[in-house]
């Protein structure tokens, strides 16, 4: 009965060793993926649910930074100290599903400064969050009407938030690996970093197409922002690179005269600044 004993404990030990080595290099790994997002050029990363409950507060409405149609995003901090911004997927949230596989597909495909960068996601349980990199300024809108911040913002910077837009958007009109047309571009997704330079976001709506169809395109499911829609977008559906610019436009407009094109305010005796800025236009002609 001697023999039996070998066959017995071998397996057992093989069994453990194996089971050590697979946790060893977990831990490894998982060290190696924390020191990775330390870094400027942070890899893609997969977070866990407790991870970013732990980062977040539960998601406490103290660090709520904003809300959209997706869901509501929240400010957070690893334990190394990096700063995050997480968006979380609302449960009533028709479209949001849609948009967290849009920036996943995109993440792989786009990388340049003036875009918002992701450093990963989390799908687990219920759950479907991503997370970017926190920038400290907010978003664009909060410095076009309010005087106070505006007055932050001499004409040099004004110009080079423009210009920064411009080559994110050339980017991914021309440059990146695929065309990209964003389709709801408006001050709220320019956010802002620490040294006032823009970065596109929000590509939950983006369209993704071969390099070489440059040709309009039409969707029956007009989504975006009235306001900022280009008018063949808003009534026919019809979009192209074009629509991006003409969003480009409405945001430079509102830039320089401090004014949004959307709101509660009027300009003169129309509803919106584009309606005021065509008059003027016209009689100049």
């Amino acid at each position: 009965m001697l023999w039996v004993i070998p066959v017995v404990v071998v397996p057992l030990i093989t069994a453990a060793f194996l089971l050590f080595i697979c946790y060893y290099r977990r831990r490894k790994g998982s060290r190696y993926a924390r020191k990775k997002r330390q870094g400027e050029n942070s890899e893609f990363s997969l977070f866990g649910l407790a991870e970013l409950l732990e980062a977040t507060g539960n998601f406490s409405e103290e660090n709520i930074l904003g809300q959209g149609g997706f869901g509501t995003v929240y400010k957070g901090q690893l334990p190394e100290g990096l700063e995050i911004a997480v968006k979380r997927l609302a449960s009533h949230s028709g479209q949001g599903f849609i948009e967290f596989q849009n920036e996943l597909q995109l993440i792989a495909k786009l990388q340049h400064m003036n875009l918002v960068r992701l450093l990963g996601c989390c799908s687990q349980e219920d759950e479907k969050i991503l997370v970017y990199e926190y920038l400290p300024n907010k978003s664009l809108d909060y410095f076009i009407c309010d005087n106070n911040k505006r007055a932050l913002l001499d004409w040099s910077k004004l110009v080079a938030i423009i210009e920064g837009i411009a080559h994110g958007l050339l980017y991914l009109h021309k440059h990146s690996r695929l065309l990209v047309i964003h389709r709801d571009l408006k001050p709220s997704n320019i956010l802002l970093d620490s040294e006032m330079n823009p970065k596109i976001s929000d590509f939950g709506l983006a369209k993704i197409f071969s390099s070489n169809d440059t040709e309009a395109n039409i969707t029956r499911r007009v989504i975006g922002t009235y306001g900022y829609m280009a008018p063949e977008y808003a009534s026919k559906g019809v979009f192209s690179i074009k629509s991006d610019v003409f969003s480009f436009g409405v945001i430079i407009l509102e830039i320089l005269s401090g004014k949004q094109n959307s709101g509660q305010q009027q300009c003169g005796e129309f509803i919106n600044l584009l309606g005021h800025v065509s008059l003027y236009t016209n009689l100049s002609l």
